[in-house]
């Protein structure tokens, strides 16, 4: 068929659906709906004396069912397994990741509206709403996937949505290896150091792999220990069996209830942790992760966005400063050398390959600074965890 006769055909089906069948609407699943528009759509086509291919049949139910049940255009690339991320920075500029890779999707909405309403269709079933009094949302998806939108007049050329997709079956240790993540030798000294209850902290910048590395140490801790974790959007799923996963909560649309990461973390020290795991630290809630660390529950860990491992520990200092303490900096460096046993630096490469750049041991303060080494040796050829070998007083 006519790509506009399809077109037009679709909208005016779509139209008839959404008048005369809203009952497709009112399933209980989302797989139900689906099945309900496909159901409605054959009979108004059989209706109106409509005879398609096959294919062209099947084009039009999909495409109904992704507008009215799904994410509508955005459907095709939220079933692709080898999407990681969903980028629409207008109707028309559609971009997405695939194997650490960013490009662009020939796809395209119906103007800033249908972003908008895109938007609106993401966030209204989880109780969220974007306005001008609150024009941004971060959230997680029923399915595990994160979701970031943001409107003018914040965003300066129109509404914006990205989603970090839910990988289904999370990457293990043999897999970092496999792709070159990180060197075996480097992967089993750090094994050792969660098992020894070394407290970790795992930096990088956005979208380094802070979070599947954090994920494979937290599942080098013994079962039978108690883990409580803390996420902005729950990402960490841990194979051990006592685990007690704890999410943030935005404020509602009247600007109350927000529970903060601090908050949590304040609340996991209560319910008798063995360790804990924070998914990143931005703020002042670092100042009650260190007293964690400091007060019996070593062996916990977190990640924090960072340009390098030694950045790590300057933006943990700040983040201290932040929460208002009044602690002076000579304080806070001895509380972060007595917390804080090593950091590994995750980077991501032009390639999209993400790689253990760098891991450092804080040995404690030397005079008024932090006495630092690196865990391991990188080759001059690689400058990175691969082929390395770790340093004589750290095996």
């Amino acid at each position: 068929m006519d790509p506009e006769a399809f077109a037009a055909l679709r909208e005016r089906i779509r139209g008839a659906l959404l008048a005369e069948a809203p009952a497709a609407l009112e399933a209980s699943s989302r797989w139900e709906r689906r099945v309900r528009v496909r159901e409605a759509v054959a009979r108004l086509l059989e209706r109106d004396g409509l005879i398609l291919s096959p294919r062209d049949a099947a084009r039009l139910v999909g495409d109904i069912a992704d507008t009215i049940t799904g994410l509508g255009p955005l459907e095709q690339l939220m079933r692709d397994p080898a999407v990681t991320e969903v980028m629409v920075n207008g109707p028309e500029r559609i971009y997405v990741e695939r194997e650490g890779h960013i490009e662009r999707v020939p796809l395209r909405l119906e103007g800033d509206a249908a972003v908008r309403h895109l938007i609106d269709r993401v966030v209204a079933p989880l109780g969220l709403h974007v306005d001008e009094g609150r024009p941004w949302v971060d959230a997680r998806l029923p399915d595990g996937s994160r979701v970031h939108a943001i409107i003018p007049p914040l965003a300066v050329n129109g509404p914006t949505l990205t989603i970090r997709r839910f990988t289904r079956v999370p990457l293990g240790a043999p897999d970092l290896v496999r792709f070159g993540t990180i060197d075996e030798g480097l992967l089993q000294h750090l094994r050792h150091a969660v098992a020894s209850r070394k407290n970790l902290l795992v930096s990088g910048g956005a979208g380094a792999g802070k979070t599947t590395l954090l994920g494979v140490l937290s599942g080098f801790i013994p079962r039978g220990e108690r883990i409580i974790t803390i996420e902005d959007a729950a990402e960490l799923r841990l194979a051990q069996e006592h685990v007690v996963s704890l999410e943030t909560r935005p404020p509602n649309i009247e600007g109350r209830g927000e529970v903060s990461v601090r908050d949590l973390v304040r609340n996991a020290l209560r319910m008798r942790p063995d360790r804990i795991v924070v998914g990143e630290v931005r703020g002042p809630e670092a100042f009650d992760m260190l007293q964690a660390m400091n007060t019996g529950h070593t062996g916990s860990m977190s990640t924090v966005h960072a340009n390098g491992a030694p950045d790590a520990l300057a933006r943990l200092e700040a983040m201290v400063l932040m929460a208002g303490t009044g602690l002076p900096l000579a304080a806070v460096r001895r509380q972060i050398a007595s917390a804080v046993h090593i950091v590994a630096h995750m980077t991501r490469a032009a390639d999209g390959a993400r790689r253990v750049a760098e891991v450092l041991h804080v040995h404690g303060l030397q005079g008024d600074e932090l006495l630092v080494a690196p865990a391991f040796a990188p080759p001059p050829d690689l400058g990175t965890a691969n082929g390395t070998k770790l340093r004589p007083e750290w095996t």
